[in-house]
């Protein structure tokens, strides 16, 4: 088993036709076609149906591209570390829940180490991604958050990931509606008062959605409530349907000034803890240290 057979496998399973992955691949699909069946005779399993409708994956298929992602990914990691960043450029990676504090915090240490050259990434992203993200060292940090709703879930994954959490702030539930919103001049809103108005959520696209919210009362039987994986699109769903999103408050004066939100306390309590997570026993790098400090500064 190789690398290279790993990367046809995902290629294949992420097309129509094992033509169409050796095009994308720019090897021919006799070549292609060879790879997965010694791959598939290695291994003793069937990898993928084929049919004249085109190919599919297996069970046992579905279950293998899991683990031939996380290798892969691996491997490119290892790459990046050490074949194509050899030349010294300084790299820092985070993933995050959608918290743009997390993201000035990350501008505001980049300003600090900007350089000729350099390979920074931040990742906005679901919830169970920003966990894989640091487990797999794909990113050094993760920013997360539970509330009381999914506190012993996200303890147990932290555990199970070998994950360590380390808390920043706890801040109470807010509401954020856009300025022309009806109810945007009220100092405190409650549940009922928004019942005719939609909830925009982030969608976290995950079988344990419900447990992996990152956004307070996940729990609630909210009757209009729809799911968005983009903030813009989130924002536009808010300000064209006057619909509104839960979270914690924190304002960052550019992102309030540029987007006409406004923050109003909302009535039923369910505070979040939002910290950063780090594989167990490792130490920060020296811009992973000061991209911590950064995060501390929006304690209060």
């Amino acid at each position: 088993m190789t690398i290279l057979q790993l990367k046809y496998v995902i290629a294949v399973a992420s097309s129509t036709s094992m033509r169409e992955a050796a095009n994308r691949l720019i090897i021919t699909q006799p070549a292609l076609s060879l790879a997965i069946n010694d791959l598939e005779e290695e291994l003793g399993i069937v990898l993928f149906n084929r049919t004249n409708r085109g190919i599919s994956l297996t069970n046992e298929g579905e279950e293998f591209l899991i683990y031939a992602k996380q290798a892969v990914s691996q491997f490119e990691l290892i790459e990046d570390k050490y074949e194509k960043n050899s030349d010294g450029r300084r790299q820092f990676s985070v993933s995050l829940q959608h918290y743009v504090f997390a993201i000035h915090a990350f501008v505001n240490t980049i300003k600090k180490f900007d350089s000729e050259e350099y390979n920074y990434s931040i990742h906005e992203t679901r919830t169970d991604e920003v966990l894989n993200d640091v487990k797999t060292l794909k990113s050094e940090i993760g920013i997360i958050s539970y509330s009381s709703s999914n506190e012993k879930i996200i303890r147990k994954l932290l555990k199970e990931y070998q994950l360590k959490f380390v808390p920043i702030m706890t801040k109470n539930t807010y509401v954020y509606v856009w300025k022309k919103h009806p109810l945007a001049d009220r100092e405190e809103l409650s549940l009922a008062d928004l019942e005719g108005y939609p909830c925009v959520s982030f969608d976290q696209s995950s079988d344990n959605n419900f447990y992996l919210s990152e956004e307070a009362l996940s729990n609630y039987d909210f009757k209009k409530i729809i799911k968005s994986t983009d903030r813009a699109t989130s924002a536009e769903l808010m300000v064209a349907l006057n619909g509104y999103s839960i979270g914690t408050g924190i304002m960052i004066e550019s992102f309030s000034l540029k987007s006409g939100f406004n923050t109003i306390k909302l009535k039923e309590e369910d505070p979040l803890t939002i910290g950063y997570i780090v594989k167990e026993n490792h130490s920060l790098s020296e811009i992973g240290e000061t991209y911590v400090e950064e995060l501390a500064k929006y304690k209060e």
